[in-house]
């Protein structure tokens, strides 16, 4: 089957948009909690694959590739599946600015799939924290994971605010190949370049980072990882998650999907 053109794609993301703004509470959590879980299946994962890569600063652009090879399955499954993801949701800025949808309704959705995509995540950091997983290799997942976790929360303000909009305008942008394509194979190469891409250049996630960071905080209790590459965590808390990463990557992913993506193409196909 042909692919969708742009503007064809757009109609199709506009129609999504009335359907998630319309969406029952109960649907739209249940939904945006399995997403948060797909998202943390694949940072896990792709933490598992790199880490003794990562670990070390010879081999750390390798480490990132073999990551950024194995996190897209996250995505894939919200796709494919169907669930609800915040960043993928900044798309509904195009029912916005077609006036199928108000502001309030996207704002809405924005609210309930965020809380469920952070509980989702929470479920799975503290499964694989109580599972044992990241003593794997005498400590050394733990400790890159604490590692990952302090950096992240060690970014300046402006910094990840510019890197959560690099990274959610390639993760519309992958939801936006992945409506145009007709076939799952289709959609899997869609989604699989663009989130590739993002990872191995190092861009934020925030729904991603509801696993990096809440795993890297949980992990750092264990004095062992910590020692082992000698990581300095007294910054590593909650509330510097939240300020110093969440809060500015999140309202960097908002303009990179609504400014770049669907304010973009909306202002080419429909103004």
């Amino acid at each position: 089957m042909k692919a969708l053109t742009s503007s064809e794609i757009l109609g199709q993301v506009a129609d999504s948009a009335v359907v998630k703004a319309e969406g029952k509470l109960w649907k739209l959590l249940v939904l945006a909690v399995m997403a948060g879980a797909y998202i943390s299946f694949g940072a896990y994962a792709s933490t598992m694959a790199s880490f003794n890569l990562t670990a070390d600063a010879a081999t750390f652009g390798l480490g990132k590739l073999v990551s950024a090879m194995v996190f897209p399955v996250g995505l894939m499954m919200v796709v494919l599946c169907g669930a609800e993801l915040f960043t993928g949701n900044c798309l509904m800025i195009t029912g916005v600015l077609g006036k199928r949808i108000t502001t309030l309704a996207m704002l809405r959705n924005w609210v309930i799939v965020y809380i469920g995509n952070f509980i989702g995540a929470m479920i799975v950091v503290f499964m694989v924290c109580y599972s044992g997983l990241l003593e794997s290799a005498g400590g050394l997942l733990g400790a890159v994971t604490v590692k990952t976790a302090v950096g992240k929360t060690g970014l300046a303000f402006g910094k990840a605010f510019v890197l959560g909009i690099m990274c959610n305008w390639l993760v519309c942008l992958a939801v936006w190949m992945a409506t145009g394509a007709q076939t799952a194979i289709g959609k899997i190469f869609s989604i699989y370049f663009c989130i590739m891409l993002f990872v191995l250049a190092g861009f934020e996630h925030s729904v991603a980072n509801m696993y990096f960071i809440p795993a890297g905080i949980l992990a750092s209790e264990n004095e062992a990882f910590v020692q082992l590459l000698g990581l300095d965590v007294s910054g590593l808390t909650f509330g510097n998650f939240l300020i110093n990463n969440l809060l500015p990557v999140t309202l960097g992913n908002i303009v990179g999907g609504c400014v770049f993506v669907g304010m973009g193409y909306w202002f080419v196909h429909k103004r």
